[in-house]
């Protein structure tokens, strides 16, 4: 499976896109904004309609900015508009789109001409293509004395959400132990880290198998059988060669974004790594390998660690869940049912599909399809129905015998339908981020509050064992009090009993109360700061 198209050109183009590059990026920080572009695009002389739709195509993962990659890819496409062609998002997966000559840039060589110094500031990459590098902003995250930076200074929308969870939801965080409750504290990393997709299902229902599928490879430490095969959380990601990390050693790795796992204990990182192998496809999206859930018997057998906590930790952070059914294995096991609740709040990334549906014939396939919904409705609680993809997800040819020609043709739009889900994972991360981070402030608001309110029962001498004993028993109660003291949905509230178990083990009376200054950064945050931040790096030519 292909994502996008990738630049292509000439060495001899390649030098001067490099040159032209470096001109415009005014502040040398390997980014083309919207201000840069405005100037340098201007000179091609195209009506802005044209250009707005350049960089519409080119900035397709909604950055706000474009590396070297996407500025050769909106150079392509002025040359396609210059000569009368109509641009569109196909334009980028012509086969001649390489051999183009450069745009004609008005006034360009003569700017050149009396540039004097030009600081190559890109590296150059092992395939010979360039690649722009960032500024770093590792040491916001480390630096206790980070001076603060306006969101004009930032050039690109994640960087600004760094910025904002630094200086406005972190602090919020802290104070009331959000971190414990909740969510570990977010890293750099955390907001770098390509797409994920996460694989959920029984054992053999061919969530393995579907990754190879992908891939149309195997990957390191990847393996498939009727039994039991994997045993372990597997991260599948993009590396410079094919090796295997240990889990110990991922969590502790800053440019990972794995570190919150350590809450789960050794007795889970033994069980968790990562497989690294070079492919285009992993430079997009990074899958996550997971057990088969224990259905029958083997549900007794108590695992070491917290299977549903670490399932929820991946939804949190993933942008697609697919849960994997087999036509023979539709029973939802007690397990599978915690899995499945674990995903609450992650509804719109859930897809679900109906694998090695070949093996049955077409009237079998209409039964187990009506009874896979029939569980499913009892599980997900929605009254919605969730989409189901049909399909055969391997790389063996469907058989036809079973199904038939007009369940092949089924099968082959099912498919088309859900890789089509899985192009659009790399262009839809920037907007997940940004709705993932939305969700993120406002639980923390809700905690804040909660937190406060507990606060304020507290006696403030005599009985505070007793009372606090009284508010952990009656959580729901005092959850209902906050609820109507705020107006805040209900929905957004935590679990009662995990936010109990977590409450046992502090002191109450221990906590800060509600600060008014930082609830009230938080709001300017989510309803003045985030809009002003998508405001700048929206598309320049709107």
């Amino acid at each position: 499976m292909e994502i996008g198209a990738a630049s292509s050109c000439s060495k001899e183009h390649q030098k001067i896109y490099h040159e032209w590059f470096a001109f415009a990026d005014s502040d040398g920080d390997g980014r083309i904004t919207g201000p840069d572009a405005i100037k340098f695009f201007g000179m091609s002389r195209l009506p802005r309609a044209d250009l707005k739709q350049v960089w519409a195509i080119a900035d397709s993962k909604r950055l706000g900015y474009l590396g070297f990659g996407e500025f050769v890819t909106a150079m392509q496409l002025v040359s396609l508009a210059q000569a009368g062609d109509e641009i569109t998002p196909d334009s980028i997966k012509r086969d001649d789109l390489s051999s183009l000559n450069p745009p004609v840039m008005e006034g360009l060589d003569t700017l050149l001409a009396r540039s004097k110094h030009l600081v190559k500031r890109v590296d150059q990459a092992g395939d010979g293509f360039p690649q722009a590098q960032g500024p770093s902003t590792d040491h916001w995250f480390t630096s206790k004395s980070s001076k603060k930076i306006p969101l004009t200074a930032v050039t690109s929308v994640i960087d600004g959400l760094k910025r904002l969870y630094i200086e406005k939801l972190k602090p919020l965080e802290v104070a009331y132990k959000f971190n414990d409750f909740v969510s570990p504290l977010l890293t750099n990393s955390d907001f770098d880290a390509k797409p994920m997709v996460m694989l959920l299902g029984q054992y053999s229902t061919g969530k393995t198998t579907f990754i190879k599928h992908l891939l149309k490879t195997s990957y390191p430490g990847a393996h498939i059988g009727p039994e039991p095969t994997t045993d372990r959380f597997v991260v599948v990601m993009s590396g410079p060669d094919e090796r295997t990390i240990p889990g110990n050693t991922l969590a502790v790795q800053a440019d990972m974004p794995f570190s919150g796992l350590t809450t789960f204990g050794t007795s889970f990182l033994s069980k968790f790594e990562c497989s690294q192998m070079p492919h285009p496809l992993l430079e997009h999206i990074t899958f996550v390998d997971t057990p088969g859930v224990l259905s029958g018997e083997k549900q007794r057998t108590q695992r070491s660690y917290e299977f549903t906590g670490v399932t929820s930790w991946f939804a949190a952070k993933c942008d697609l869940i697919l849960l994997l059914f087999d036509p023979h294995k539709l029973d939802i096991s007690d397990e599978f049912k915690r899995v499945i609740g674990s995903l609450r709040g992650h509804d719109d990334k859930i897809r679900v599909v109906l694998n090695k549906a070949d093996q049955i014939d077409t009237q079998q396939l209409m039964r187990v399809y009506g009874a896979l919904m029939w569980s499913l409705g009892k599980v997900l609680n929605t009254p919605e129905v969730s989409r189901v993809y049909i399909g055969s997800f391997n790389d063996k040819p469907v058989k036809e015998s079973a199904v038939g020609p007009i369940g092949k043709e089924l099968f082959e739009k099912e498919q088309d339908d859900l890789l089509s889900d899985l192009k659009d994972i790399p262009k839809k991360a920037c907007d997940r981020r940004i709705n993932e981070f939305v969700k993120r402030a406002r639980a923390a608001k809700i905690h804040a509050y909660i937190i406060g309110h507990l606060k304020n029962q507290m006696p403030t001498m005599m009985g505070k064992a007793k009372a606090q004993q009284r508010l952990i028993d009656n959580l729901e109660d005092e959850f209902a009090k906050v609820q109507r003291e705020h107006h805040l949905p209900a929905g957004d509230f935590p679990f009662v009993d995990h936010f109990r178990d977590v409450l046992g083990g502090y002191s109450i009376d221990k906590f800060e109360k509600v600060k008014p200054k930082m609830i009230q950064a938080v709001d300017d945050m989510l309803g003045y700061d985030i809009p002003e931040l998508l405001k700048n790096f929206r598309n320049p030519y709107e």
